[in-house]
């Protein structure tokens, strides 16, 4: 594996969390002095860190009975304490390596706007720039239901796409894919994903009681993201030594590969292409536009059939077909309104300008 200058490094919470809920301390240990070294051979390292609601669970287990909480009010509390305790560790253990690291915390409305999401981007920027680690979490003590990310493998996803990393790394508590069950003999591990192929059919769709996130999760982010042009690599994060490997420092540990598309998007198209979560609408469109739009052209109003939703001019919307699968995410030039009485009208400018339009190639 080629030595990489940017990685994005996702730890889950099931490999910073030891069986009785409480932070694994001699891993995270392990963790940092892996970073470090990454950090001395010229390596810019961004950690999408899970672990904060585990560890203020664990660390309030004595104090409160959990039981009596609703799952929003458990998730703000543990989160509220678990993540001052995981950012000091953090602070302590890149300390001894003279290294200072920064805590960044997320929500989804950080990303939902181009101007935050440009924002966040200048900021981290500027924590690579004078050589602090950027932590990365998000910020459970606000983000409610609709408003959270599906789990920290979609927050890292976003993360490196935002930062132009070359490589993202997904640490689990398993080596990767496997043709199976994982605990099945007869399964076998998938080296590597080539852009287009779809593994999810192989893949088990339980997940980890510590962390909102599976197997299911990690293949269909890390495809996403290898589709714009970023490799990312999925690994067990318990394994001794495992990220010096995967940065292309030497050595090899078991892994998947998702191989990064030849063709990288551009940034904004790197925004868009993440922003289904964000999107405030859909647009449906006939045979004709669908496949113009698969190589490479705007959408007109002439090729609309029908509009879902309210949204406002720039917002992100969806685009799909008349089979109602979604081909495409882009920014709209009118409201909801305007596209309305737009339909089917020739000779208007572009609804989504091929410019600020992202078209799903993942499964070609």
């Amino acid at each position: 594996m080629n030595k990489a200058s940017r990685i994005v490094i996702k730890i889950g919470s099931n490999v910073l969390t030891r069986a009785d809920g409480m932070l694994d301390i001699t891993r995270m240990s392990s963790i940092v002095d892996q970073v470090a070294e990454l950090r001395r051979a010229g390596i810019e390292v961004i950690l999408v860190s899970s672990g904060a609601v585990a560890s203020g669970r664990g660390e309030l287990r004595d104090m409160v009975d959990s039981s009596r909480l609703d799952g929003l009010s458990a998730r703000q509390l543990f989160s509220a304490v678990g993540q001052a305790k995981l950012i000091n560790r953090y602070y302590e253990f890149f300390r001894e390596h003279g290294i200072h690291c920064g805590q960044v915390l997320a929500t989804k409305e950080n990303f939902a706007r181009r101007v935050n999401y440009l924002n966040q981007q200048h900021c981290m920027s500027a924590m690579l720039a004078a050589g602090v680690i950027p932590i990365v979490n998000e910020n459970d003590t606000v983000s409610l239901t609709e408003l959270m990310f599906t789990d920290n493998d979609e927050l890292s996803g976003l993360i490196a796409t935002m930062m132009s990393a070359d490589r993202l790394i997904i640490l689990s508590n398993i080596d990767g894919l496997y043709t199976g069950d994982p605990a099945d003999p007869a399964s076998r591990l998938i080296a590597r994903v080539e852009p287009g192929y779809d593994p999810s059919e192989h893949i088990a769709a339980s997940k980890s009681s510590l962390g909102r996130g599976g197997m299911v999760s990690k293949c269909r982010i890390s495809r996403r993201v290898a589709a714009e042009g970023i490799e990312v690599v999925v690994a067990n994060g318990k394994r001794e030594g495992v990220i010096g490997p995967l940065a292309g420092l030497g050595g090899d540990v078991p892994h998947t590969l998702f191989a990064a598309s030849a063709h990288p998007a551009s940034g904004v198209k790197k925004w868009i292409a993440h922003s289904d979560s964000f999107a405030k609408g859909m647009l449906t469109v006939n045979d004709g536009a669908a496949e113009a739009l698969k190589h490479g052209a705007s959408l007109l109003a002439v090729g609309v059939e029908a509009v879902a939703g309210e949204f406002d001019c720039d917002d992100i919307v969806t685009v799909a077909d008349s089979r109602g699968t979604i081909i495409a995410w882009g920014r709209v030039a009118l409201d909801a309104t305007g596209v309305r009485e737009a339909i089917g009208r020739p000779g208007m400018r572009p609804l989504i300008h091929a410019d600020f339009l992202y078209v799903d190639n993942s499964t070609k």
